[in-house]
């Protein structure tokens, strides 16, 4: 398993360094954490091999960004399938979802140095915990459960994370989500249970009390990668489409796709479409906003894209790594 570190400030983007660090395809593609600072990567490994079979792990990897190569300088232990992972924009408290346990684990950060505070529980062995996302504020949390359909709210204070006993159901087993800015809305993505028919993505309403999902909207099969761009007003939604699938299939299509969607208050609205290669879990925009890297897993590239009024191009760049693309993630 690797992690790579790509530029996203120049045209076009580069690889600049791939190191040695463990990892997993399984889980959502938010299994990285990037610091506000940029200093510091936390990354998941929700699997590991033993016995010639895959189970779960609970390893979480802190990777110093300072530093060329990056390097890690220390593993944490979270909880049993340990996936999708988050640092708050204030840069002291990350939440990690633990798919295998019900749980999600609390961890301080003061600079380089992370703690694992403890966990929280939210639902049985079976609930799936997938990723956490905080608001603006830090004063909300968000985890998707893919195991039971819905989204628990989650109050922090301080470095007390409790679950609100709200939770919210968006749609089949959602799976990757974030928070647009401002702080408004929140994005899912609801991936389904992978038998051929369309899913979907809903817009939950932040601003309500209680938060509620206020638009479900339908962009094909798996769309397992969901991101707001840092202006928040744009979503990259990334869709297999059938590409994971056997050509045999009638449910198979050749290519991925990547939906964009224009944030206009609370209402997304389409923003065009395009092809990416197969198996592709994930996207991240860059700081400005106007490009967009989408993970290719099969191809083991990131395809550089750009984005415009006008809507979404293919660059025909691409970067190569060295395994398949499986997570990503820019600093909040």
């Amino acid at each position: 398993d690797t992690v790579a570190l790509i530029d996203l400030s120049v045209s076009p983007p580069r690889l600049v360094s791939e190191i040695d660090v463990p990892a997993s395809v399984v889980g959502p593609p938010s299994s990285v954490a990037v610091a506000p600072d940029e200093s510091i990567a936390l990354v998941t490994a929700a699997m590991r091999i033993e016995g010639g079979k895959q189970v779960p792990n609970d390893k979480v990897s802190v990777i110093d960004l300072t530093v060329l190569p990056p390097r890690v300088i220390n593993t944490l232990t979270a909880g049993a399938g340990v996936a999708g992972i988050s640092i708050n924009r204030q840069g002291t408290l990350a939440l990690a979802a633990n798919r295998s346990e019900g749980t999600v684990s609390v961890f301080t950060v003061k600079g380089k140095n992370v703690s694992h505070l403890g966990k929280l529980r939210l639902g049985d062995e079976k609930s799936g915990p997938s990723h956490a996302v905080f608001t603006p504020d830090g004063g909300t949390a968000l985890v998707s459960r893919d195991g039971d359909n819905r989204i628990s709210v989650l109050s922090i204070k301080g470095n007390i994370v409790e679950h609100t006993k709200r939770d919210i159901f968006a749609g089949q087993r959602p799976y990757g989500i974030d928070v647009c800015m401002p702080g408004a809305i929140a994005v899912v993505a609801n991936i389904g249970i992978g038998q051929g028919d369309a899913d979907t993505i809903s817009v939950i309403d932040l601003q309500a009390q209680p938060p509620r999902v206020i638009e479900t909207i339908t962009v094909g099969q798996t769309p397992e990668g969901i991101a707001c761009s840092p202006n928040g007003r744009k979503v990259a939604v990334v869709a297999m489409s059938g590409s994971n699938k056997a050509k045999e299939s009638p449910f198979y299509r050749a290519n991925g796709r990547v939906v964009m969607f224009n944030v206009e208050g609370k209402k997304l609205t389409p923003a065009g479409e395009a092809d990416t290669g197969n198996w592709s879990p994930g996207a991240a925009f860059s700081a400005h906003s106007r490009t967009l890297l989408a993970a290719n897993m099969v191809q083991k590239n990131q395809q550089v894209f750009d984005l415009s009024a006008s809507g979404i191009r293919d660059t025909g760049q691409r970067v190569a790594l060295r395994g398949g693309a499986a997570g990503i993630r820019t600093a909040d």
